[in-house]
């Protein structure tokens, strides 16, 4: 069995450069942020699962401290450079289901991109919920499998889309046994968040431009400029591939 994590300390996996070429995507997830953030600010902020820390910098604009939280050494190491002007945003090593901090000590947590490796997250959305002070807020993005392609090609063969995470590794990755890497459905999580306790404050579709032949020919302020819009106007269709929701205790 794989251990967590195991994928992000391997030294050929270096998520900084992941994020090569993805500009228009790392923009859209920070205006989500920010529309979901404004006029908020916290005392102390973690994200969660955040690798080498490449939204840490946008939440120091809205917290007084700022805890980068991450299973794996490797990306932790990399964040120790990737941050050397902020040497105020504190590393930890530490896994989402058994995060290393006080109950109800954290007012804002984020945990972006993470849930791709979650087929069931309850024990990590108990966790954030013991950690998340009363009146803390809590961001989340899901990988969405019932984005607007999804849908359309589920309609033309008249099936219904899945309710259950769908695991989208190659068959060669799954024997390898490489680490778990599935799309939700937005509608369970919302149930599994309910049912953990927490309530949906505000919704955004995100990313609703992701396509590498678009991502060449429109200008990238253009994309996003039409992403700002789009963010508010589709969230309630769940149309794009990346889901982000904004929620509370109950």
């Amino acid at each position: 069995m794989v251990k967590k994590a195991d994928q992000y300390n391997d030294p050929k996996h270096n998520y900084l450069h992941y994020w090569d070429g993805r500009d228009y995507e790392n923009a859209a997830e920070q205006i989500a942020i920010k529309r979901l953030l404004k006029n908020k600010h916290f005392k102390h902020a973690v994200d969660v699962g955040g690798g080498y820390g490449r939204l840490c910098i946008l939440l120091e604009n809205y917290a007084d401290k700022v805890t980068l939280a991450e299973p794996s050494q490797q990306q932790l190491n990399i964040a120790k450079n990737f941050l050397k002007n902020y040497p105020e945003i504190e590393r930890k090593l530490t896994q989402a289901d058994k995060l290393d901090f006080k109950s109800s000590s954290v007012d804002l947590l984020t945990m972006v991109r993470v849930m791709h490796h979650l087929p069931d997250p309850k024990d990590e959305f108990k966790e954030i919920s013991r950690v998340l002070a009363k009146d803390g807020l809590f961001i989340l993005e899901v990988a969405n499998f019932a984005h607007g392609r999804n849908r359309i090609k589920y309609w033309l063969k008249r099936k219904k889309l899945p309710v259950e995470p769908v695991d989208i590794r190659s068959e060669k990755n799954k024997g390898k046994d490489e680490i778990q890497f599935v799309n939700h459905n937005p509608k369970t999580v919302v149930h599994q968040l309910n049912k953990a306790g927490f309530e949906v404050m505000d919704v955004l579709s995100v990313s609703n431009l992701r396509s590498p032949t678009l991502k060449k020919i429109a200008p990238r302020n253009i994309m996003l400029a039409m992403e700002k819009f789009l963010q508010p106007t589709l969230a309630k269709t769940y149309f794009g591939p990346s889901v982000f929701f904004l929620l509370k205790k109950k």
